[in-house]
């Protein structure tokens, strides 16, 4: 990876990021074409978003996640408004009694990375170079923020009607069942600030830079199609991460319940790979990837689908029958390794019989060629 950090954000850095993104978030966080148009058309309106860096806050900052909360398939529908993202950020300024200066993305997957860039825009402030998951993940206390202990609270929601929801959680996970209850009750999706922070929080919690690795994964698969190379080896060169499967999509059941798009997807390997078969778990995000009841790679490590042709990432509410992809792998940021960091995004909290085991000891088993 190189040492260059985004300092602005224009429709072309926008573009890049909406599909690095949609890399990171392993299937999850939104529909990136969603979050790209809306974000392009913020900056079309009221100029380029400032780009700052953790290490630029004073520690008394305070800064506010802003993201879309439900199912991805109800989001591709039911479109969010300008008003819907900016409602939660009044909603919580007025109840902290201070002006919020800069917005970040609570998680850099999908739709959800570019989300705050539309209320950055709006409201002319700062958005943060940063995030607090280093992918997606589909419920309020997974983040960074919550194993180090950091209150969720104020929490502000709203809906495209206008309706707007002021709450107080004692932790995460309460936030989570409380606001997962409004979510379905506003339509399935819902726009939400979680997780109000200082400056000095971010530096220690937060997950920097992370807005700049999605720009310069989508550069890189940009750019190595126009290139005529490969642009899925390129990009996992770029990131250390794992070729698992070739194959195409067999069989999908996808289901929209208790607010999440839940489901599994089977697929037949293809060309070298015929024969073999992979099946894939997701709840909003791919959590779990198997072959012959083997794990390939297993939460919080990264799975991604990747069109095999395009190297374009593929998400769970867009993934088609018969679908030609590449499942690749990476590892994810070593604090969802920790005991706590298991205990949240382990496979056990999703109710899968399978150990975590990191992805490289996986791939060396396999022999191991990225």
């Amino acid at each position: 990876m190189t040492t260059y950090r985004i300092t602005e954000l224009n429709e072309q850095v926008v573009k890049y990021i909406a599909v690095g993104a949609a890399v990171l978030g392993t299937g999850g966080g939104g529909d990136p074409h969603i979050g790209k148009l809306m974000a392009q058309e913020a900056i079309r309106k009221h100029g380029p978003v400032r780009v700052i860096s953790p290490e630029e806050l004073e520690d008394d900052a305070l800064v506010i996640p802003l993201s879309m909360i439900g199912a991805p398939t109800v989001m591709n529908e039911k479109i969010p408004s300008v008003e819907q993202m900016t409602k939660p950020l009044d909603l919580i300024e007025k109840e902290l009694g201070r002006k919020v200066t800069a917005i970040m993305p609570i998680e850099v997957g999908g739709g959800n990375s570019l989300v705050p860039v539309i209320a950055a825009a709006e409201r002319g402030i700062p958005i943060l170079d940063a995030d607090a998951m280093g992918r997606a993940f589909p419920e309020s206390q997974m983040v960074t923020f919550h194993l180090d202990g950091i209150d969720c609270s104020p929490i502000t929601m709203a809906d495209e009607r206008g309706n707007a929801v002021l709450m107080h959680a004692i932790d995460g996970v309460w936030e989570e069942r409380m606001a997962r209850a409004v979510t379905i009750q506003m339509g399935g999706s819902a726009s939400i600030c979680d997780y109000p922070v200082s400056g000095a929080q971010v530096k220690e919690s937060a997950i920097p830079n992370t807005l700049t690795l999605a720009y310069e994964i989508g550069k890189t698969l940009y750019e190595s199609k126009e290139l005529k190379q490969n642009p899925i080896e390129a990009m996992l060169k770029q990131l250390n991460g794992y070729a698992l499967f070739h194959g195409k999509a067999v069989d999908i059941r996808r289901r929209t319940e208790g607010g999440f798009t839940r489901g599994e997807a089977i697929f037949e390997g293809t060309d070298a790979q015929k024969g073999r078969t992979m099946r894939l778990f997701f709840q909003n995000e791919f959590l779990l990837a198997t072959e012959d009841g083997q794990s390939l790679a297993v939460t919080p490590d990264l799975i991604s689908l990747l069109d095999q042709d395009t190297g374009m990432p593929i998400t769970t509410e867009n993934l088609k029958y018969g679908a030609r992809v590449t499942a690749v792998g990476f590892p994810c940021d070593p604090r969802w390794r920790t005991v706590k960091g298991l205990e949240t995004v382990g496979p056990q909290y999703f109710g899968y019989d399978a150990p975590y085991v990191p992805i490289e000891k996986l791939a060396a088993e396999r022999g191991g060629a990225q």
